[in-house]
């Protein structure tokens, strides 16, 4: 699937879970975040969790995210310019960084150093299993140092996607929790399944919201082109909010 807007630059949005209605909303809300002249196109992984929810599913779609590529890059001459990869886990991501010849971010990466902007912030996202996991991710990730707390709902994100209007209410106290609880100047949404979700909540907070899938559409471009070989984004130009 592709949307074209111009045909000068191409980001390819890799969903490591097997689900093609996840894929087809992360496409959308990168698409809708990213500059013009952006073609994006997305795959969806062939094998592992219909939404990574556990530490056998993450192992899973490390793998996954590195089959979509070489499926991808094998039906193709010419390479994206950026790479996002749909998972708040960013599995895969330092192998796939090794192997593109593009910058390459995921949502967790991406999200981090936008709040990073801001000053301390706080994770919330769908599926309990979430926040052990995120213990053992984040301290690979710049930023991590960022982050008071992780907060979860019982839903999970496949939850969340498949009824974003039931799940508004289960998030909106969380977010709200999150506020009395730390003090921090931003707070993540993270997950493709919470996709959209910080722009139907901010109205209602005090406290800024960041969309971790429009995080990572941002980021991916502030690399610039010739820079080659997946660095990562954020660590090539400041943030426009900086600039």
């Amino acid at each position: 699937m592709s949307h074209k807007r111009g045909r000068q630059r191409r980001l390819l949005v890799i969903n490591p879970n097997t689900t093609s209605s996840i894929t087809e909303r992360v496409q959308q809300a990168i698409h809708a975040e990213s500059p013009p002249d952006v073609w994006t196109e997305a795959v969806t992984a062939r094998f592992g969790a219909p939404y990574i929810g556990d530490p056998c599913g993450y192992a899973v779609a490390a793998h996954a995210t590195l089959e979509s590529w070489a499926r991808y890059s094998s039906q193709r001459t010419l390479g994206p310019d950026g790479i996002v990869i749909a998972c708040f886990g960013d599995p895969g991501l330092l192998a796939l960084r090794e192997l593109a010849n593009c910058p390459v971010t995921g949502l967790a990466e991406a999200a981090l150093a936008q709040a990073a902007d801001f000053g301390r912030c706080a994770i919330l996202t769908g599926g309990q299993a979430w926040k052990p996991m995120l213990e053992r991710l984040l301290p690979d990730l710049a930023h991590a140092d960022r982050v008071c707390g992780i907060e979860t709902v019982e839903l999970s994100g496949a939850q969340i996607h498949a009824d974003p209007q039931a799940a508004e209410a289960v998030l909106l106290q969380a977010c709200r929790r999150i506020e009395q609880r730390w003090p921090v100047d931003s707070l993540i949404l993270g997950g493709a399944g919470l996709a959209g979700m910080a722009a139907r909540l901010q109205d209602r907070l005090q406290l800024r919201l960041i969309d971790s899938v429009a995080a990572a559409a941002r980021q991916v471009w502030l690399a610039p082109p010739s820079l080659g070989r997946g660095a990562p984004p954020w660590l090539l130009q400041p943030s426009p909010r900086n600039s």
